[in-house]
């Protein structure tokens, strides 16, 4: 048989026959393939993500539910003007589309105020740079409370009173009264000078009974 025999329809329409229908196979396996994974994962469907910032916990446990998905707590911040414990954002972000019964992660406001260190800002700045570094660490300043002592020198920190030391922390945020000097003498100079009239009174007294005893002779 020749080759143009062979591959003639009429001479050989046997294995044209058998071509086809392995072509036809070939592309009935493939289209089923297609078709079942599209059906195995839900090809053009999704949930779209609802929005649950600035809800707790629990209502977007429900809102979600109620959507098909899952939700769960992964991280917190502090946002001053947020309820505790709000919902501050979610991944994926509202408006996505997801699968059934995806789980949706949530970042809150933390449940309790994070503490910071004060400034060391005692003995050691001007009422302005004290003033500076505290604003700048996120404090907020009541009006200041002023002491015995060298003119706008800050000599403490008070929080609700209590005269904070050194490396001491206090909730962000929380209103904080410096002590400041009012430019009069301090106390401890005060009492120095006095101790030393004293002082001067009591040896001039002293000096003044000698001279007298030494005039008996």
């Amino acid at each position: 048989m020749t080759i143009k025999k062979f591959f003639s329809f009429k001479e050989n329409k046997y294995f044209w026959v058998n071509i086809i229908a392995m072509l036809l196979v070939a592309a009935a396996l493939m289209f089923g393939v297609i078709k079942g994974l599209a059906i195995y994962t839900r090809h053009g469907e999704g949930i779209v993500v609802p929005n649950a910032k600035n809800m707790t916990v629990a209502q977007a446990e429900m809102l979600f539910r109620n959507s098909g998905l899952l939700c769960v707590v992964t991280d917190s911040t502090y946002v001053k003007n947020k309820p505790a414990g709000c919902i501050l954002d979610h991944n994926p972000a509202a408006g996505q589309k997801v699968k059934e019964g995806r789980v949706i992660y949530l970042t809150i406001n933390a449940l309790n105020i994070p503490l910071r260190q004060i400034p060391d800002v005692a003995d050691n700045s001007s009422v302005r740079q004290a003033e500076a570094r505290i604003l700048a660490s996120g404090f907020k300043l009541g009006e200041n409370e002023y002491i015995s002592g060298e003119k706008d020198w800050v000599y403490g920190v008070k929080y609700r009173g209590h005269q904070l030391l050194p490396g001491e922390k206090v909730p962000t945020g929380a209103l904080l009264t410096l002590m400041v000097g009012d430019g009069s003498a301090p106390i401890d100079s005060l009492s120095v000078k006095t101790d030393s009239l004293n002082n001067d009174s009591v040896d001039g007294a002293k000096a003044s009974e000698q001279v007298k005893d030494d005039s008996w002779f």
